[in-house]
């Protein structure tokens, strides 16, 4: 499953994965999609993109940190920025507010390079 999931940049949603596992074995079914899921959440080597109820790969799977991702609206890649200042920035803000920050990921939509250009879709 990690490897459908790391297999682009578009996020798939929990039924895509499925529907890609049941061509390859009959008896998945989506409770064990769920759980391999919940598992590779927690491990780190995939992010959840909340806004499409889909998952993608993450870019640095070995270290904690926020996650930070452009969106095209166009045709539905993701990318996963790693800047260490948003998530300073973020984590500074909630302290000053005396929120203690558990999970954290901003999602900005917009159009990637190809589709600016006309080319995705």
């Amino acid at each position: 499953m990690l490897q459908l999931v790391w297999g682009g940049h578009k996020p798939l949603g929990a039924y895509d994965i499925l529907d890609t596992l049941k061509r390859e074995r009959r008896g998945a079914a989506p409770p064990t999609v769920y759980r391999a899921l919940v598992f590779l959440l927690q491990q780190g080597p995939v992010h959840r993109i909340e806004s499409r109820n889909a998952f993608v790969g993450c870019c640095l799977p070995e270290t904690p940190h926020g996650g930070q991702f452009l969106i095209c609206l166009v045709c539905g890649l993701a990318a996963e920025l790693n800047d260490v200042r948003i998530d300073t920035a973020i984590r500074n803000g909630a302290a000053g507010a005396g929120f203690v920050v558990a999970h954290g990921a901003i999602e900005v939509e917009g159009l990637c390079p190809h589709c600016q250009d006309g080319e995705g879709g």
